[in-house]
Parts: C-alpha cells; sequence; structure tokens
C-alpha cells in the first residue's frame, strides 16, 4: 500500500499490481449484467464503478454517504446490520473489505441481512485466515491494542460457509501468497515496545476508544531491544509456515433463487 502524509493513497493503491489482481479476480466471479447491485462498503466507488458497466442500477452504500457522480449509481447511506431494502430486491451483492471490519457481535447480523435482500448472487472478498496479531497497533489515548487495519475477524473457508447458511457456494478462488504470522511471545514483546510497526497510517480509529491512530514516540534503547527479540520470534514462527492467499473470493447463490438467464449471458 502507498500513503502520502501517514494517509492511505487510495489511487495508487488501486493501480498497484496487487489489488489490480484481486480486482480482476473479483470480476470474473461477477455475472455479465443484470438489473439490480448492491456495493457493500462501497468507499471511493471504485467498484461501483465497475458494476455499473455490468448492471442497470448500481446502489453505493457505506456508513458515509459516498460521493460518486455517475447516471446508474445511487449513492446511500446505511448501516449492513439494518439494511433498507426489501427482502430479496437485489439480483447481485458484492461485499469486499468489508466483513474483516465489523464488529464480531454484529457479524452474524450483517450476513444475515445480505442474504435477505440478495435475490440470488453475493459475492464476498476477505483476507484468507490473517493473523490479526500481526502488525497490530497501540492506542497512544487509552493504551488499548488494535488489530491492523481494523481488522478484528479472520475467515477461512468453513466460517464464511457457516455465517452464509442460506447459500450454497458456487465458486471460491484465492489471490495473493503471503507468510505473515507471528506467536505469543512476540506479540507480548512487541506489545511492551509499543508495537512502533504496527499500521498506524489506517483510517479505522482505535477500537477501544474511537481516537486516531497515531504513532508512538521514538523507543529508548530498552524498547529498541524488545522489538528486536520480538521480530526474531515472529522471523521464526513465519519461517514454518506454509504460504497461503492473501484474499479468498467466495461467490454464494441464495437457495431457491430464481435463474436469471440474462445475467449470464444465457439470452
Amino acid at each position: 500500500m502507498s500513503h502520502q502524509s501517514g494517509v492511505l493513497d487510495l489511487s495508487a493503491y488501486r493501480a498497484s499490481p496487487a489489488e489490480r489482481r484481486r480486482t480482476q479476480d473479483l470480476l470474473d466471479l461477477i455475472p455479465a449484467r443484470g438489473d439490480v447491485a448492491l456495493d457493500i462498503g462501497a468507499r471511493d466507488g471504485h467498484f461501483s464503478h465497475l458494476l455499473a458497466q455490468r448492471f442497470d442500477k448500481v446502489v453505493a452504500l457505506d456508513l458515509q454517504r459516498p460521493q460518486i457522480d455517475h447516471p446508474r449509481i445511487e449513492c446511500v447511506q446505511g448501516n449492513a446490520a439494518a439494511l433498507q431494502f426489501a427482502s430479496e430486491s437485489i439480483d447481485f451483492v458484492l461485499c469486499a473489505e468489508v466483513l474483516e471490519h465489523i464488529p464480531p457481535h454484529l457479524l452474524a447480523d450483517v450476513c444475515a441481512e445480505l442474504q435477505r435482500v440478495s435475490a440470488d448472487k453475493i459475492l464476498i472478498g476477505v483476507p484468507y485466515r490473517q493473523d490479526i496479531r500481526v502488525g497490530r497497533t497501540t492506542c497512544q489515548a487509552c493504551g488499548g491494542k488494535n488489530p491492523p487495519w481494523g481488522h478484528v475477524n479472520s475467515f477461512d473457508e468453513a466460517r464464511l460457509a457457516a455465517l452464509f447458511d442460506q447459500c450454497t457456494v458456487t465458486s471460491t478462488s484465492y489471490v495473493g501468497q503471503t507468510r505473515d504470522a507471528t506467536n505469543a511471545l512476540s506479540c507480548v514483546l512487541m506489545d511492551l515496545a509499543g508495537n512502533p510497526y504496527g499500521t498506524y497510517t489506517q483510517e479505522e480509529p482505535c477500537i477501544h476508544c474511537g481516537a486516531k491512530l497515531v504513532p508512538p514516540p521514538p523507543r529508548d534503547l530498552p524498547k529498541k531491544v524488545l522489538t528486536k527479540l520480538a521480530f526474531w520470534s515472529r522471523a521464526a514462527t513465519a519461517a514454518l509456515q506454509p504460504p497461503r492467499p492473501n484474499w479468498i473470493h467466495m461467490l454464494l447463490t441464495k437457495r431457491n433463487a430464481p435463474l436469471h438467464p440474462a445475467m449470464y449471458g444465457l439470452s
């Protein structure tokens, strides 16, 4: 990821080779065309614009109303845990880079809502088996420890399938490769050092107090030693890990959904 002045540069992020591969993999799973698509967590409108090339109408939803200027895109403010749409009113639901951020106590509600409004297909994109202890931060306001990028949930195939129990899995694909992992000792050492290499450029605030996350002050010698020991311990764990994908993309079909031939180029 690229950053400017400590803020995530979305344009550079979208243009990176890794992100372009992830985008293309999602596009390969999106229906050829259809009537209404819903983009959950639309943010800058990147995927809303891509969906508008295939669907007659795209609803771009986020906690703050997105600012997207396109004749086929309707921007709405909303909460994925309580969607304002009628049941089975959306042909295609895209939910990428969202579920990993949902507070754990709301996760089942969000997945139930996505299934309720869906008339057919749901496409989910999340980090795959992410060790959310790697890259965590320390809040300078309350001292709380935060997972990287505000990712409070980790997923694999079984967990996603269980969360979407009204659907069947149509297709699963994987993007990227990583060995990122850590262990309890490394986490303790890094916490004592103040987590100096956490994801402090993230937009997400502290999950404990809501304050903006800012880097810790310069480390003294003891904290530098603790950091070095933490890196050595983490490196030993990562070296023993087999490579795994960075992302999992899962296309789901709602059970008993009607077939829409036009959506798949069948008519």
